[in-house]
């Protein structure tokens, strides 16, 4: 089924303990469009300047990724972060940030994208994300991921597109600090309880955490022996899960076990993206590779292969 994303197309200049990138390919839509890529079709909506070109068009079409609906500005300066990580890849610090077109999106959408069956609302404004929801309300499943610049900043807004989608993607200390809740259990809970019926809790090199319902599933990060960049992982997790449930149709969205092998995609791809800088891992990963890491995962994460039991 068809899935659209919205969120930011951008260059990065990036560097870790482990090297240093400048000007690569990066964005939140991008990084999910890509992961996404491998279970659906996937369409992305977002700006880019004239600075934006075959090269980077090219990474998206490899995928087979509609880009009919990047906007590219004559004469403008595509979104552009620059940012370092310390030794652990937890803490980045941001150097220089240069929104470019993307301080004037507003998004101009198809109706083919409005019929979209499935719905990612990436990390902007609250208010684009509204206006986008609104736009699509014949979504059979929409999800968003958002920051802690927009819980201080914007928090009432913030909270009314959260009660328009059915899946909240967040880091568990965002979670926390939108509920007003240092429990995360409680956090989760009350997020839920505005109207999405279910949250993500992305925990970093600690996994993610599923809450649906009543229920409740934890999944560890695939273990990894080389990690250079983590920019861009929450959003190829966000773009694996929503990838493979859209894959599967809106019928599949109250299967437990279903949104418990989304989470094992999501963190498949999440780990991908972080063995290299930006997207060249992505870029060039197939779906073999996937599907080995996904059953690896699941072999690690299952108490079946205990002996004796």
């Amino acid at each position: 089924m068809s899935l659209v994303v919205v969120g930011s197309i951008a260059f990065d200049s990036v560097k870790t303990p482990f090297g240093e990138r400048e000007r690569m390919l990066g964005g939140s839509a991008v990084h999910f469009s890509l992961a996404a890529s491998f279970f659906t079709e996937v369409r992305v909506v977002g700006p880019v300047g004239e600075d934006f070109g075959d090269d980077e068009y090219a990474v998206l079409h490899k995928r087979g990724v509609n880009t009919d609906e990047i906007e590219r500005v004559e004469g403008g300066k595509t979104f552009f972060w620059s940012g370092d990580y310390e030794y652990d890849l937890n803490t980045a610090h941001t150097n220089d940030t240069q929104l470019g077109v993307f301080g004037e999106f507003d998004p101009k959408l198809s109706d083919d994208t409005k019929a979209a069956d499935f719905l990612f609302l990436a990390n902007i404004h609250p208010a684009l994300q509204l206006q986008v929801r609104k736009a699509c309300e014949g979504a059979s499943f929409s999800g968003l991921d958002s920051m802690n610049l927009w819980i201080d900043s914007e928090r009432d807004a913030l909270a009314e597109v959260i009660g328009t989608v059915d899946l909240v993607f967040l880091n568990d200390a965002e979670i926390r600090m939108f509920a007003k809740e240092p429990n995360l259990v409680k956090a989760a809970r009350k997020v839920m309880e505005m109207g999405p019926g279910v949250v993500v809790a992305k925990q970093g090199e600690y996994g993610a955490s599923l809450f649906v319902g009543d229920r409740f599933f934890a999944l560890p990060a695939f273990p990894l022996e080389t990690v250079q960049d983590p920019t861009g992982a929450g959003d190829s997790f966000a773009g694996g899960f929503l990838g493979y449930m859209a894959s599967l149709g809106a019928d599949a969205l109250s299967d437990q076990a279903q949104l418990r092998r989304a989470m094992t995609y999501g963190s498949v791809l999440a780990s991908f993206n972080v063995e290299e800088f930006g997207t060249e891992r992505v870029a060039r990963l197939t779906r073999d590779e996937i599907d080995a890491r996904y059953s690896e995962l699941r072999r690690m994460t299952s108490l079946a292969e205990l002996p004796g039991e």
